[in-house]
């Protein structure tokens, strides 16, 4: 439940992909205006350098709530084709609005 202007917090689902599998992947709170604060815990668990993040990604997470990251976009070498970016919405959100009878 939102308290006032307080955003409620969803996840961010990070997936590592090699191949046309999930290397592997990890989920962890992430607030929907702040991707960075998110994919910096998510880097830091996973023992990897934080990743370039351009505005194209930024555009990608701002549209889609979703954003690719390459290796490329990492400074060390990595062992994984891509990174995708998901954002789940906290369970407030998915919930059909109830109008009150008046």
């Amino acid at each position: 439940m939102n308290n006032g202007n307080k955003e409620a917090a969803g996840r961010m689902w990070l997936r590592a992909i090699k191949g046309h599998r999930t290397a592997f992947d990890l989920t962890l709170p992430c607030m929907r205006e702040a991707p960075l604060q998110a994919l910096a815990e998510a880097m830091h668990q996973l023992d990897l350098s934080m990743p370039v993040w351009l505005p194209r990604h930024q555009a990608d997470w701002d549209r889609f709530s979703l954003a690719r990251l390459l290796p490329e976009h990492f400074v060390d070498a990595v062992n994984f084709e891509r990174i995708e970016l998901s954002y789940i919405a906290p369970e407030d959100e998915n919930k059909p609005k109830m109008h009150k009878a008046e």
